[in-house]
């Protein structure tokens, strides 16, 4: 670390999390309630609260810090409640409905459900305006631009008041002088509204999963573009000296003139860091095969690391639209500590996916909320103790929250309190069991090869239960694991993702100079986009990817292969490790037939210095930090068990707790069921072992 600090935000929706780390290694973790009607406003109070505990004013924190980086769901918020700029499109004439027509697809799940309504269109129909021009697939001009088309549009946008416009035709990844020249003429006539070229933004071969990234990005962009104003406006006047970084999507940072531009890429910025957060975590281990949960307030996010490679997602449907931009893959369900409770029309209880966010929030946070949580579970089964959370900044009413649930729940169900809120806590609990097995089983890996790392400030509570069920039996869970995500934010590296289409069959001297001439150019401006941002050749990696199929398929497979120069011989290796992938994904490959590129992409990462890592003293036996014991629920049954309560903060390195136990941290409750362990290592993580014959 060039300077003395290094902060990590990440805004959830219920809670915003804050890592500052120091050069010495010292890390901390700070818990603010969200401002969804204001999310600057979570940030202001965040640093506030660190100035408080520390004694630091905000000021010297921030301008002695070589990076302040911000997650944010602001993007992801805006794309759920439909709450984006007014949008726009230019189209090819009669491609105007694209993103309507959807390829003729239907979210898988509901392909033969004729009630399932229709996506809700980012750019209505009165907003979408085709023009006269036509590029035919190898890139020649079949129509010229008729310029007079795009004025036209633009004057119609202007008397509708339009924000945002995003320009899309056909094959213009091929040929994008028709797109450029539009664009030109947008901001003649339209100074003012933000501009989405989709040739630029996603310049790939698939022209509805580019002009639906295109509308994406137009509809986020000005949301995007007032909010990092606000924050780079405010740590300005804080007195940073170095921009603010904002983590992407994809897995890395951006500055926010990047994120202005390219806000799909913002989308699902927060869980992403969650990868490179477990991988660091799990090293002193050696644990590469990881799968991540985070629940929170609202979501339960779920991540897999295999061989130290986090998935990459591309071409996806994600809230129902189609986004071709590469993603780190995130499965998330409406599994939260604010996740409600209740009973549906055939009298079955169900958890979810409604939430009471923060406001009111669940109703043991005495804020007005009246219906039975995930949170009241927890607070009624004895897990959660009455001084209440965030090292009892945020009070818990025990009495409130077996109120909702014995009116909600226990009453209609004919059932005593304790037995419904385990009856909420076991589905609630295989809601994210399901979610677990989708990204592990459903796409072929055995769960019981990984281990479960734990993150989110609600994770603990339920930590075991679900490793239980999974059939895991080695868990992690930092210290910090309910901020993990802004923790995995510090130490992310820059990280820009450049493509470019490439129509190619994998033959020939003329192919392999061909990919060579735009691998070299598409890393070549990332080298000096990063170079720019005073990234050193030394500090700067290439990782490669090609999207191929065999000749005639529809669909193509990403395959990773080496940087490098391509030469005739090279192409045999790239064939070699297209086989190998189809065979994986697909079970079979053919090695006879003709194998083509669609597109290419490099990504170019700027390495980050890490900070130091946590370091414990050794400790001086559990028993040093036993702060007491109350009743627990740990079966249907609803009896309770007296159970020991350990104060985290006394734990040391080599301590050992057995279950039955709760370990309370400032900013969550580890629950360790009957037939488990914790150990805590030097590096603050419970390594939480299953002591039950596998």
């Amino acid at each position: 670390m060039r300077t003395q600090y290094r902060l990590g935000i990440d805004a959830g929706g219920t809670f915003t999390d804050f890592v500052l780390a120091e050069r010495n290694g010292n890390v901390r973790l700070f818990k603010v309630l969200s401002t969804p009607s204001d999310p600057t406003r979570a940030i202001r109070n965040g640093l506030d609260l660190i100035t408080e505990e520390t004694g630091i004013a905000a000021g010297e924190i921030v301008a002695n810090s070589d990076l302040c980086i911000n997650g944010t769901t602001v993007g992801l918020n805006a794309l759920i409640t439909h709450r984006g700029a007014k949008t726009a499109l230019i189209a090819t004439r009669g491609h105007e409905d694209s993103i309507e027509i959807r390829l003729g697809h239907k979210e898988d799940g509901y392909r033969y459900d004729p009630e399932y309504p229709p996506a809700t269109m980012l750019a209505p129909r009165y907003l979408r305006r085709g023009v006269r021009e036509r590029v035919i697939s190898n890139g020649t001009v079949h129509t010229p631009l008729n310029e007079d088309d795009v004025r036209a549009a633009c004057r119609h946008f202007l008397n509708e008041g339009v924000e945002s416009v995003a320009i899309s035709f056909v094959w213009s990844v091929l040929h994008p002088a028709h797109e450029l020249r539009a664009a030109e003429i947008v901001r003649e006539m339209m100074p003012d509204v933000l501009l989405t070229v989709g040739s630029q933004l996603y310049p790939q071969v698939r022209e509805y999963t580019r002009t639906s990234t295109a509308v994406v990005n137009a509809y986020l962009g000005p949301i995007l573009r007032r909010y990092v104003e606000a924050v780079d406006a405010h740590f300005a006047a804080l007195g940073a000296r170095n921009p603010v970084r904002y983590f992407q999507s994809n897995g890395g940072l951006a500055k926010g003139s990047v994120v202005s531009d390219q806000s799909v890429y913002a989308i699902n910025s927060g869980p992403a860091s969650a990868p490179q957060a477990a991988l660091y975590i799990g090293e002193p281990w050696d644990e590469k095969n990881i799968i991540t949960i985070d629940m929170g307030g609202t979501s339960f996010d779920i991540t897999l690391t295999r061989d130290g490679k986090a998935n990459i997602n591309k071409n996806i449907d994600f809230l129902r639209y189609r986004i071709g931009i590469p993603m780190i893959q995130v499965e998330t369900l409406g599994a939260g500590g604010g996740s409600i409770g209740w009973i549906d029309e055939m009298g079955l209880l169900q958890m979810g996916p409604q939430s009471a966010g923060s406001e009111p929030g669940p109703a043991c946070y005495g804020q007005g909320g009246e219906e039975p949580t995930t949170t009241d579970a927890n607070i009624t089964l004895g897990y959660l103790s009455d001084e209440g959370l965030v090292g009892g900044r945020l009070p818990l009413d025990r009495d409130k929250a077996r109120q909702a649930i014995r009116d909600k729940l226990a009453d209609p169900l004919g059932i005593s309190v304790e037995k419904a809120a385990h009856g909420m806590f076991t589905i609630v609990n295989n809601n994210m069991v399901n979610g677990i097995r989708r990204v592990s089983v459903e796409r072929g890996y055995d769960p019981r090869d990984f281990v479960l790392m734990g993150a989110g400030g609600a994770t603990g509570a339920h930590i075991t239960a679900l490793a239980r069920e999974i059939g895991i039996r080695k868990v992690l869970v930092s210290k910090l694991a309910s901020g993990l995500c802004a923790y995995g934010q510090i130490i992310s590296d820059v990280k820009y993702n450049y493509m470019a289409p490439a129509p190619t069959r994998l033959e020939g001297a003329e192919a392999a100079k061909k990919l060579d001439t735009l691998f070299g150019e598409l890393e070549a401006r990332g080298i000096a986009d990063l170079e720019a941002d005073e990234f050193t050749r030394d500090r700067i990696s290439i990782r490669r990817s090609l999207d191929m199929r065999y000749t005639g398929q529809v669909h193509e497979c990403t395959v990773e292969i080496e940087a490098g120069s391509i030469d005739e011989a090279g192409l045999d290796a790239i064939r070699s490790a297209f086989h190998a992938r189809h065979r994986e994904l697909y079970t079979y490959d053919e090695p006879h037939s003709a194998v083509e590129v669609v597109n290419i992409e490099s990504t170019i990462q700027g390495h980050v210095e890490n900070p130091k890592r946590m370091h414990l003293a050794a400790g001086k036996g559990a028993d040093t930090a036993l702060k007491g014991r109350r009743p627990m629920v740990f079966d249907a049954s609803g009896a309770t068990t007296d159970t020991p309560v350990y104060d985290g903060g006394k734990l040391g390195a080599g301590d050992r707790v057995s279950g039955p136990a709760v370990i309370e941290e400032v900013t969550t409750t580890l629950v360790i069921e009957p037939g488990w362990t914790a150990d805590l290592h030097e590096s603050g993580v419970y390594v939480i072992t299953s002591t039950t014959a596998a």
